[in-house]
């Protein structure tokens, strides 16, 4: 669910991956893993993603659909 919220997130601000990774701290690579799910968030990067974005870590997480 959270790669499927990052990936709408990303698209909706018309961001590239790159773009992303940057504002994050990581690498494209970590982002396109975090959209497939391939890497676990920490929670370092859940607070920099809900933060970047404005919303909450539930909605991130397909907890909460506000």
């Amino acid at each position: 669910m959270y790669g499927e919220r990052i990936r709408e997130l990303r698209e909706e601000r018309n961001l590239t991956q790159a773009q992303l990774a940057e504002a994050l701290g990581v690498s494209q690579k970590n982002v396109s893993k975090y959209e497939l799910e391939l890497l676990d968030l920490n929670t370092e990067i859940i607070v920099k993603l809900c933060r970047f974005f404005a919303v909450t870590s539930d909605y991130l997480l397909g907890l909460s659909d506000y």
